[in-house]
C-alpha cells in the first residue's frame, strides 16, 4: 500500500511538473503573439518587391516631396496640370518653396533599416475598435484630412508622423490633432491651393473670391513642418492602380487611397486600419468614427467601389494587411 501511495505522488509530481512547464509555454507564446501584434516583423524592400509585381513602371526613384530643384532641370517638367503634375503651376510652387523649401523626413525617420508604416483611415470601423494602442507602435502613422484626434485616443492612437490633407479639408486643430514634430503634407489639386498655403503660414489677410471656400485656419506651425507632396503618387494612383483615362481627370483617388499609394512606395511594410464604406444599399450606417455622416454626403468625385476592389486584391497579394473589418 506505502509503495502505490508512493507511485501515486511522483505520478502527480510528475504531472504537475509538465502541467506548469506547459502553462508557461503557452505563457510565453501569448506575450510573443502580443509583441507581434503591437510591433509587427519587417523585412527591408519586403512592399517593393510585392508592388512592383502589380504597379506598372513601379519606381522609388522619384521625390516624395517638391523640391526647388525639381523646377530648375527640363527634364523634370510636368505633362499634367494638377493634381497629375505641376505643368502651368511653375512659378506658384517656386515662390512658394522660396520661403517654405522643406523636402526632407526627420532624422529620426530617415535611419529607419526599416519602415513600418500604417494608414489610418477615417471610417467608422474604427469605433470601439481598441486599436489605438497598436496603431502608436508603428514606425509612421498616417492620418489624412481633418480628422480629430482628440477623445479619440483608444480607437485610433495619439501619434502623427503624416497629415495628409488639401486647403477644404485641413480645419483639424494642430494642437489636438498632431505632434509638434508631425508633417503636415499638402496634396495640391489646384495653384490656388498653394496660395492659400501661403496664407496660413504667413497668417496674411484672407479674401477674394479664389478662397472663398477655403476654411479660414489659423495655424501656429511654421513651415518647417510643411511638405508638399510630389504629385507622382497621384498619378500612379489615378492612372496606374484606378486605370483612370490620362487625357481626361474628373475622378479623383480619395486621400486615403493616395496616402496607401505613397506607403507602398516609401515604407517596407505597410498596414492600414479604417477603410472601407457601408453598402449603397446601408443608408444608416455613419461614413467615419467621428460623425454621423452618411454615405449620401460622399463626393460624386470618388470612385470608392472600385478603390475598394483594388485594395482588397492588394491585400490578397499580402501586400498590404488590414487591421480592422473587411
Amino acid at each position: 500500500m506505502k509503495n502505490v501511495n508512493g507511485l501515486r505522488r511522483i505520478l502527480f509530481f510528475f504531472v504537475m511538473f509538465f502541467f506548469g512547464i506547459f502553462c508557461f509555454w503557452l505563457k510565453e507564446l501569448d506575450v510573443l503573439r502580443t509583441d507581434v501584434r503591437l510591433l509587427p516583423i519587417c523585412y527591408p524592400g519586403y512592399v517593393a518587391s510585392k508592388a512592383a509585381a502589380l504597379i506598372s513602371n513601379y519606381s522609388r526613384d522619384h521625390p516624395i516631396f517638391l523640391q526647388m530643384s525639381d523646377f530648375f532641370w527640363v527634364k523634370n517638367q510636368s505633362y499634367y496640370n494638377l493634381p497629375y503634375g505641376t505643368n502651368g503651376s511653375e512659378d506658384v510652387i517656386m515662390k512658394f518653396l522660396a520661403f517654405a523649401n522643406q523636402n526632407h523626413f526627420p532624422p529620426e525617420i530617415e535611419r529607419l533599416p526599416c519602415k513600418r508604416c500604417v494608414v489610418v483611415g477615417n471610417g467608422f470601423r474604427l469605433k470601439n475598435s481598441s486599436l489605438g494602442d497598436v496603431i502608436d507602435k508603428y514606425d509612421i502613422v498616417i492620418r489624412l484630412n481633418n480628422a480629430p484626434i482628440n477623445k479619440y485616443q483608444r480607437d485610433i492612437g495619439s501619434k502623427t508622423t503624416m497629415r495628409f490633407f488639401y486647403p477644404e479639408s485641413s480645419n483639424f486643430n494642430p494642437h489636438f490633432d498632431t505632434n509638434p514634430n508631425s508633417l503636415l503634407v499638402l496634396v495640391p489639386f489646384k495653384s490656388q491651393d498653394l496660395r492659400w498655403m501661403k496664407i496660413i503660414i504667413n497668417d496674411e489677410k484672407r479674401g477674394g473670391k479664389d478662397f472663398r471656400f477655403m476654411p479660414r485656419v489659423v495655424w501656429t506651425l511654421g513651415s518647417q513642418n510643411i511638405r508638399v507632396l510630389n504629385p507622382y503618387f497621384m498619378e500612379v494612383a489615378a492612372t496606374r492602380m484606378l486605370n483612370h483615362n490620362q487625357t481626361e481627370i474628373k475622378s479623383k483617388p480619395t486621400t486615403g487611397f493616395l496616402a496607401i499609394t505613397f506607403a507602398l512606395h516609401f515604407c517596407d511594410l505597410v498596414h492600414v486600419a479604417g477603410f472601407g464604406y457601408p453598402t449603397s444599399v446601408n443608408d444608416t450606417e455613419p461614413l467615419h468614427y467621428y460623425s454621423s455622416e452618411t454615405l449620401k454626403s460622399m463626393d460624386p468625385a470618388h470612385d470608392t467601389l472600385q478603390e475598394g476592389e483594388i485594395l482588397k486584391m492588394f491585400m490578397q497579394h499580402q501586400v498590404i494587411q488590414n487591421l480592422t473589418r473587411v
